[in-house]
């Protein structure tokens, strides 16, 4: 039998999140790309990032044939927050975006997926790329990171965001990740998230 869910936040009803999920506004703009396999998933975060962000837009699919259209709109100056080599800090980048509004690109899947998308839509590779501060924590208790510091999307924007506009707190954005991480390891049962997820 198939559990009737919310329309909004894509969770099943005697779980839905929506009270959580802030109406927050932002100078910065989010362009969240997520691979189709994300959609289903569990702990979509994207899905929650962009109902909680007013200035967040979320692209399903893994070729985007209107991005080059969309990112040269000269309003913004975009940016790819993804890891590399040549990677600016994000207080580098608001600098260099000399009064600019920040566009933050986003690929959202797991770090294959994500590489494949960079591929699939070479625009993205003509992006300078952003990256966080190195010692970032992850309250994601239910996946193991690939590497230290590695965040889900929802979290490394809100961090991103906190960075580039520190007079006001983003970390609202995070109520409903907290409570589906919660009602995730609730529904498997402690002892189970102690024996595979906790060292």
């Amino acid at each position: 039998m198939v559990r009737p869910r919310c329309d909004r936040c894509a969770r099943p009803l005697e779980h839905c999140l929506c009270a959580l999920i802030p109406s927050l506004h932002s100078e910065t703009q989010v362009l969240i790309l997520q691979h189709p396999s994300e959609v289903k998933h569990a702990l979509n975060t994207a899905r929650l990032l962009a109902l909680g962000l007013q200035s967040a837009e979320l692209w399903v699919g893994e070729h985007f044939e209107q991005l080059a259209e969309y990112l040269a709109q000269p309003d913004y100056r975009s940016y790819l927050l993804f890891p590399g080599e040549a990677a600016l800090s994000l207080a580098d980048a608001r600098e260099v975006a000399d009064g600019k509004p920040v566009r933050l690109v986003v690929p959202d899947g797991t770090w294959r997926k994500a590489r494949k998308l960079l591929y699939l839509n070479p625009v993205l590779e003509g992006l300078p790329r952003v990256t966080l501060p190195a010692g970032q924590a992850s309250r994601y208790r239910l996946r193991k990171a690939p590497a230290p510091g590695a965040l889900s999307t929802i979290e490394a924007v809100t961090a991103a965001l906190q960075l580039l506009e520190p007079e006001q707190s983003f970390a609202a954005l995070l109520r409903p990740f907290d409570a589906l991480i919660e009602a995730q390891i609730s529904a498997m049962g402690e002892h189970t998230f102690a024996r595979n997820h906790q060292k």
